[in-house]
């Protein structure tokens, strides 16, 4: 039974990274139309730093994915605070509400955020999709934070309260730090929800102001070509990275707080 549940394990695990480490391997390799063996090469890499189309579009993703970030996590957490420990009339309202825009096909927020911001006069552009990046991020960080804010003890600040403490000071000294991990956790959520949107950008941006996974799906109806594996496969690295960095400080932040 250990061994058929194991087996069923690691079959789902290559079902979900085979697809990628082609990818990465279809990136080191000299051949443009993906013949094998594979030759090592890192021709593609460089092509790849003289793709002006492709670089100008991942800077701007990463320049909205980072602004999304802020700004959601802000205002996110700022919300789930008010959330968690306001009590007013309508919060199982606004509480519910949150569920919806995520719940909802990015198509149809996609359509309801260009015709609302025509609507409006912000129209279409960088501006336009940094703030439906962030509207779409906010209700993730909320969730994120929400459920370490139901993790942290409220007699925790009342203990520093009867000390002296006033509660604001409470609040940043005792709660904060403990709430620290959630926080950084919707950030990098926040992040990667942008940083991976698609149907938003595409109907958000304009003629030359695009972002990487519109310049990519563009790309690919005008023929693949080899530096998407390439800029595909530092993507996933970096990523990687940060999440194993952020797998380590959280087991660290852990290991401190049962010594």
């Amino acid at each position: 039974m250990v061994l058929v549940g194991r087996s069923w394990l690691l079959a789902v695990v290559a079902f979900l990274y085979l697809p990628i480490a082609v990818m990465i391997a279809m990136a080191f390799n000299a051949s443009s139309l993906y013949a094998l063996p594979i030759k090592p090469s890192l021709q593609w890499f460089v092509a790849l730093a003289g793709d002006a189309p492709l670089l100008t579009a991942t800077r701007n993703s990463l320049a909205i994915a980072l602004f999304t970030s802020i700004v959601a996590t802000l205002v996110g957490t700022l919300a789930s605070i008010a959330l968690s420990r306001q009590a007013f009339r309508g919060r199982s309202l606004l509480k519910a509400l949150l569920l919806p825009p995520i719940a909802i096909p990015w198509l149809i927020t996609g359509t309801a955020m260009l015709v609302f911001f025509f609507w409006t006069g912000i129209g279409r552009g960088l501006h336009a999709m940094m703030i439906g990046h962030v509207a779409l991020a906010i209700p993730y960080v909320v969730l994120v934070v929400g459920t370490g804010m139901e993790a942290v003890r409220v007699d925790l600040e009342e203990a520093a309260m009867s000390l002296g403490s006033t509660p604001v000071h409470a609040f940043v000294a005792v709660t904060m730090p403990l709430l620290a991990p959630s926080i950084v956790a919707a950030g990098l959520f926040a992040f990667a929800v942008s940083l991976d949107q698609f149907v938003v950008s595409y109907f958000l941006s304009t003629p030359g102001v695009s972002t990487l996974p519109v310049e990519i799906y563009s790309s690919i109806r005008k023929g693949f070509t080899p530096e998407i594996n390439a800029i595909s496969a530092i993507f996933f690295g970096v990523s990687t990275l940060l999440v194993l960095l952020f797998a380590q400080l959280s087991n660290l932040g852990g290991n401190r707080g049962r010594r």
